[in-house]
């Protein structure tokens, strides 16, 4: 048996998300703490408490959800001590990732991913970006027909932000751009082109403001010997070199979310377990439709710790 931890990135967010782990392990709410303490805000009220407004803000859902990841984590780690072969993570879950694997501190991943997240809410003014949901067409007609549209709208930008699974493809760029590819991708075949309500244009090059600045946040943090590979979005291969960390973070703020590949690169090195922790089973349902051979539990409150426990073997 080899098992990977995977973890969510922004989407999954809920208010309430992360209480009753606090509330039932000391390990938990010590995450929480630690990340009220790195912040010098209650970032622990906001994701129990609320309210959505402003956890839905970009710049409180990055540190929220990384948060309750790595306290789903810890609680795991402290039930079922084995490491897993390999972690990986959605967009902002490679931070979560990177902290299970020991090469990145919560303290310093919870600033850098509070950074990130209000770098990518200002860099793109209200309105000019947009995103859409693509479903029921392959990876490669999406890609083409983005292309297609960003030569018809002389400038505008518009790409594959995230391939989540083999018929569902995230898009990204000016809002113009992204309304001209809808019309075209449902004129190919699509069964649905879905808006999403989000704050700006992700994994697309109208995020390249943010990699600069990000570039000084990362700068300063130290990243420590990663004791796991961690398979990353930019590469969607096995990654165990500390010194690659920052420049594979950098890239994947433009690059697209390599999901498919990230499960199927899992699948290949022989991974037959994946527990996904975090708020949502939003990752377990997209690892069931890539690799048919893997089976996944989420781990979001105590009840999924001990599923994922029995799930790997451990004592319940």
């Amino acid at each position: 048996m080899s098992v990977a931890y995977v973890f969510p990135g922004q989407g999954s967010q809920v208010v309430g998300m992360g209480k009753a782990l606090a509330d039932a392990f000391p390990e938990a709410k010590a995450v929480f703490d630690a990340a009220d303490d790195a912040l010098g805000e209650k970032l622990s009220t906001l994701c129990f408490e609320g309210p959505e407004d402003a956890l839905k803000l970009t710049a409180n859902t990055q540190p929220a959800i990384l948060t309750v990841s790595v306290a789903a984590h810890a609680v795991l780690r402290k039930r079922f001590a084995a490491a897993p072969a390999f972690v990986a993570g959605h967009s902002l879950g490679e931070y979560s990732a990177l902290v299970a694997a020991g090469a990145m501190k919560l303290s310093d991943a919870v600033r850098s991913v509070r950074a990130r997240g209000t770098f990518m809410q200002e860099a793109v003014p209200a309105g000019l970006g947009a995103m859409s949901a693509v479903l029921g067409l392959e990876s490669a007609q999406v890609t083409a027909i983005c292309a297609q549209a960003q030569a018809e709208t002389q400038g505008w930008v518009v790409s594959p932000a995230n391939f989540n699974d083999p018929s569902q493809t995230v898009i990204a760029g000016h809002a113009p751009a992204v309304e001209r590819a809808a019309a075209l991708l449902k004129a190919a075949g699509a069964k649905r082109v879905l808006p999403l309500p989000v704050s700006a244009p992700f994994h697309c090059a109208l995020m390249a403001p943010v990699v600069e600045r990000l570039k000084g946040t990362l700068g300063a943090v130290t990243i420590a010997p990663l004791e796991v590979p961690v398979v990353s979005n930019v590469e969607a291969a096995p990654n165990q070199d500390a010194a690659k960390v920052v420049p594979l973070l950098l890239a994947q703020v433009t690059g697209s979310v390599r999901w498919v590949e990230t499960v199927q690169a899992l699948e290949g090195l022989g991974v037959t377990k994946v527990v996904e922790l975090g708020p949502g089973k939003v990752l377990c349902g997209l690892v069931k439709r890539i690799a048919k051979g893997i089976e996944c539990v989420n781990v979001e409150d105590p009840a999924g710790l001990e599923k994922a426990v029995a799930f790997l073997g451990g004592t319940p």
